[in-house]
């Protein structure tokens, strides 16, 4: 047969690199094609290019790919599309499998058809379902010796996969999540024999990690053990490049349990080990992780080493076809971390560039999965408005911070938690004040007061009240100044233990609004690697819509 024209690989596909830990390149076109089939077997995350590089020199050589590595080239590209692109990994995994068939590899075949079930959006009950089915008929001909222990168990892998991302839709989430432990454990124990061959080995490291996810919320300490046996396991194969998702997994479980210098230690390993065999979007990912560390561990990146990190998430975000989420992440953490530093007019630059990339992301979520990211993008807009008006501030335009943070002062005010709508109204009547509008400031602390009530926070309103008389005696005079004092002392007198408790000062409080997309369902990991929890955020508990199921494209 002959090889299809070397564009059908390229969807999705990060660049060939040459990097570190692959020897001298190969000009050959059947040497590339040997090397882009071991790369297949090894699980290497370069194979898809590898295969690109392969088919191009075939293809010019007048040669042709054979209909079994035409299938495994298109499976390893179905691999590599990340972001947008991922809509195209399903008919490429479906080709895949008619290929395979053709072959009569029967194993892959299923594989690859599994794949292509498990590519679509928002997978469902009825792909949970298919994959059942696929999972049975692996099983069967592993049986009768027709699939391989390794093709079989990632079959099974990928229904189990499925189940993971599901367990937060479903009745008892946590009843489903004991069920899906017990299949993977079996899964293990099918899969561990067959540790000397690399395919299945492969397996056995993502089966760990995905029950290592699954366990987490429920037993920490299980998780932990599960974690670290995956990563043995992905060393012991001998593979040079990180298993990015292990560390990402682990290292936020030892963050949440204390463990940071631990996190920080393995973070700074993974990105020091071969940085070319790390796809683009979980070197993005580390990144954020690491430069995520908190203040006063040891190991954690200095303020420039910090600034360097996020710059280079960006960069690699950036580079990811079509997910515009990630690049807007890795903008909004690298505009923040430069404003914390003083760095305003970069940092003004950076958050503005997250916005415009936010609009793209709402744009393109529109045509592509629906309204499912829609209150991600809205803490995400919500976040960068805010930091932007802090830098307006600290760039000596307080007019322009104060529109800026009535701007999201207003989105916010409809959130559950009223107590971020009463502190952005606050800050913006403080902007107003130093901008030299007393009767707008007087305003804002008004609806800023009213908002702490409705919160019951009396504490946190008396102070918005006592702010307010200030700006009313500038305005109006002493008489009315009295008035509004009065108010705020018998506010204060209906405070009780506990108000008044929220961070000082206007950075504490943009700290403590919510995270951009998380976190996401109790089961499921975010784009940090931290497993969502019991829903709550750093001002209390989330907001509802802030609890849903949460995938971030290129991740779990």
């Amino acid at each position: 047969m002959s090889s299809r024209s070397p564009e059908e690989f390229r969807l999705g596909a990060s660049p060939y690199d040459r990097g570190s830990g692959r020897g001298e390149e190969p000009e050959d076109p059947y040497e590339l094609l040997r090397r882009a089939r071991r790369l297949t077997a090894d699980g290497h995350p370069s194979a898809g290019s590898a295969w690109e590089r392969a088919a191009t020199a075939l293809w010019r050589a007048g040669g042709s790919l054979t209909p079994g590595d035409h299938a495994d080239a298109l499976d390893a590209t179905a691999l590599a599309c990340r972001g947008r692109a991922r809509q195209a990994a399903a008919p490429l995994f479906s080709r895949a499998a008619d290929l395979h068939e053709r072959s009569g590899q029967h194993g892959k075949a299923l594989v690859s058809r599994a794949g292509a079930l498990l590519g679509v959006p928002e997978p469902g009950a009825a792909v949970r379902a298919g994959l059942g089915e696929l999972g049975e008929r692996a099983t069967a001909l592993h049986t009768f010796g027709r699939a391989t222990a390794a093709e079989t168990a990632t079959v099974l892998l990928l229904r189990c996969r499925a189940r993971a991302d599901l367990l937060d839709t479903g009745p008892d989430p946590v009843a489903e999540a004991a069920a899906l432990r017990a299949e993977l454990a079996r899964l293990v124990s099918f899969v561990a024999p067959h540790r000397a061959n690399p395919a299945a080995l492969g397996v056995l490291t993502e089966a760990r990690t995905l029950l290592g996810r699954v366990t987490a919320p429920d037993d920490p300490a299980a998780a932990l053990v599960q974690l670290r046996t995956a990563m043995a396991d992905h060393h012991a194969g001998g593979r040079p490049w990180p298993a990015a998702e292990s560390v990402l997994l682990l290292t936020g479980l030892l963050r949440a349990t204390g463990a940071r210098q631990e996190a920080a230690a393995l973070l700074r390993t993974a990105l020091g080990a071969t940085a070319s065999g790390v796809c683009r979007a979980d070197r993005a990912r580390l990144c954020l992780a690491l430069a995520r560390t908190p203040a006063g561990v040891p190991g954690r990146p200095a303020g420039d080493e910090q600034v360097s990190l996020l710059g280079e998430a960006v960069r690699h975000a950036d580079s990811v076809a079509g997910d515009g989420r990630l690049s807007v992440l890795a903008r909004l953490a690298l505009g923040i971390a430069l404003a914390e530093r003083g760095r305003w007019r970069q940092a003004s630059a950076v958050l503005r560039e997250a916005l415009s990339g936010l609009a793209e992301a709402e744009a393109g979520d529109s045509d592509d999965v629906g309204d499912s990211y829609g209150h991600g993008h809205e803490a995400a807009r919500v976040r960068a408005g805010a930091w932007l008006a802090f830098c307006a501030l600290g760039l000596g335009e307080p007019g322009r911070a104060a529109r800026e943070f009535a701007r999201v002062a207003a989105e916010v005010r409809r959130w559950d938690d009223l107590r971020h709508g009463a502190a952005l109204s606050e800050l913006t009547a403080r902007a107003l004040g130093a901008a030299g509008s007393p009767e707008k400031a007087a305003r804002a602390h008004e609806r800023a007061a009213d908002l702490w009530r409705l919160a019951g926070d009396h504490t946190a309103a008396a102070r918005s009240l006592r702010a307010r008389a200030r700006q009313v005696r500038k305005a109006w005079g002493a008489a009315a100044a009295e008035v509004v004092e009065a108010e705020a002392r018998r506010e204060a007198g209906r405070a009780r233990p506990g108000d008044g408790g929220g961070p000082p000062g206007a950075r504490a409080w943009l700290r403590g609004l919510p995270e951009p997309y998380g976190p996401p369902g109790r089961y499921q990991v975010d784009v940090y690697g931290e497993v969502g929890g019991a829903g709550t955020g750093p001002l209390g508990p989330r907001r509802r819509e802030e609890q849903g199921v949460t995938r971030v494209q290129g991740c779990v």
